[in-house]
């Protein structure tokens, strides 16, 4: 089965005139992410990892009476805004939640795990 992993983090620690310049804080736990996906990828679980640009750089685009409309900004404003996304394959939910549960003990913010639907979804 395979999962996709949505990491947020607090909207406020997230400076957009410093969104290109990373903190020490931010790198130590890009180097603590990257040990998990090596481990992931000896296990064969890891499919694909990427972080997104910042909240400010977002477009939304959505059917409005006047048609369909672009706008600046994520879809809705929130106190945690979309960081990154991976996508895992495994053999179950649960084991799904086993790593992601260890990925925020140790990076301490949240991630949402939402099953990917295959090719039998709606068959």
């Amino acid at each position: 089965m395979k999962f996709l992993l949505l990491s947020y983090t607090p909207a406020a620690s997230w400076d957009a005139e410093t969104a290109d310049t990373p903190s020490e804080e931010a790198l130590a736990a890009f180097a603590a992410y990257q040990k998990f996906e090596a481990e992931l990828r000896e296990t064969g679980e890891f499919v694909t990892s990427e972080g997104l640009g910042h909240p400010a750089v977002t477009t939304t685009v959505r059917k409005t009476d006047a048609g369909v409309v672009a706008t600046d900004g994520p879809f809705a404003e929130l106190k945690e805004v979309l960081a990154s996304f991976a996508v895992l394959d495994c053999v179950s939910l649960e084991r799904a939640t086993d790593i992601v549960t260890r990925m925020v003990e140790v990076l301490g913010e949240p991630m949402e795990i939402r099953p990917i639907m295959g090719p039998e979804f709606g068959s």
